[in-house]
């Protein structure tokens, strides 16, 4: 009998059928693997398929063998991702605000067929994604692929971007003209995803939601601000902007009520110094960028929480909640 164009993928079509569709709760028979590979009009005989759990066992791949009731079974045990591990993927995917319902939808099947089908099903039960809010702007892989390019060669990039306007229409900033920055990170904050960089122009280092740039291209010129990024710490620089809010870093002096240390070791990190101030309060020292994001976040503690230094952002902090304050004022 003629074999067949796919006899000689049989190895593969094995290894393929053993991490779909066997797990430890499902082992599969060698008979089981024979239907299958029957089914891809690729002929075996029983003596054949244990060469080729052997060989596969040999090149590493984890194949348990199990006994029940003088039936033996086969099942992958140890995989690339156990899953805790893709359920934890799965969890981001959903939570991520600048990956679209579309993406979300895609990157989840994708990453289902990591495990086995039964697995997959568990997976999918977990998947929650109506209703939750993502951005609007479909081009953001290929957005996140355009600035490693630049990062990788080490090219400048330009691009438009974008704001939203109240009938959800894009309105572009500086009339339409394009940015021109020197890319060197990516970061995530507050469930959005920028892209860090240098704007030779303004000599400082800049950040932008990626999920509202457009038209990137790298360009041929060389990136600048090397020295300015090197001496930036991402991990410190993340701490200090509050949800990516541009403002002046000042050192500034916090006072907490003692319920609030996690909250604040959450935000600060864990580095962050607290000096215990009478039985019910501790004080902190921190570098903040400082803007009305970073007075809202003081705010949203009520009275458990108060700027007490430098002077001159406690009046602005104190400026900012009248502006507030006059705006829900009882009108005469």
């Amino acid at each position: 009998m003629a074999r067949s164009a796919n006899q000689k993928s049989k190895l593969l079509y094995v290894r393929d059928f053993l991490l779909r569709s066997s797990d430890q709760e499902h082992p599969v028979t060698v008979n089981q693997i024979i239907g299958f590979l029957s089914q891809q009009d690729i002929r075996a005989e029983r003596k054949s398929i244990y060469d080729d759990i052997e060989t596969l066992r040999r090149f590493g791949l984890d194949i348990i063998q199990t006994k029940e009731d003088g039936r033996c079974g086969y099942y992958v045990g140890d995989r690339e991702f156990q899953l805790p591990e893709l359920k934890l993927l799965v969890d981001s995917v959903q939570a991520s605000k600048f990956i679209t319902h579309k993406k979300t939808v895609s990157l989840i099947k994708k990453i289902e067929g990591l495990s086995s089908v039964y697995q997959a099903r568990q997976l999918s039960r977990q998947v929650f994604v109506a209703n939750r809010i993502k951005t609007m702007n479909e081009s953001i892989y290929y957005n996140v692929d355009e600035i490693h390019s630049g990062i990788a060669q080490n090219r400048q990039i330009r691009f438009h971007y974008f704001d939203y306007t109240v009938d959800k229409q894009r309105r572009f900033r500086r009339e339409g003209g394009f940015y021109q920055v020197s890319p060197f990170a990516l970061t995530w904050d507050d469930e959005n995803y920028y892209m860090v960089a240098y704007d030779s122009q303004a000599q400082v280092i800049k950040h932008f939601r990626v999920d509202k740039m457009v038209d990137i291209a790298v360009l041929e010129e060389e990136r600048d601000g090397k020295r300015a990024y090197a001496a930036l710490d991402m991990a410190v620089y993340a701490r200090k902007v509050f949800g990516m809010f541009s403002g002046e870093e000042r050192r500034v002096r916090l006072r907490f009520d003692s319920r609030m240390v996690g909250a604040v070791l959450d935000r600060l990190g864990r580095d962050a110094v607290l000096v215990p101030d009478g039985p019910d309060h501790f004080t902190v020292t921190a570098d903040v960028v400082v803007s009305p994001q970073f007075f809202a976040w003081i705010f949203g503690f009520h009275t458990l929480a108060q700027i007490v230094g430098p002077q001159d952002v406690v009046e602005e902090m104190g400026n900012y909640l009248a502006q507030v304050a006059e705006m829900y004022a009882a009108k005469e």
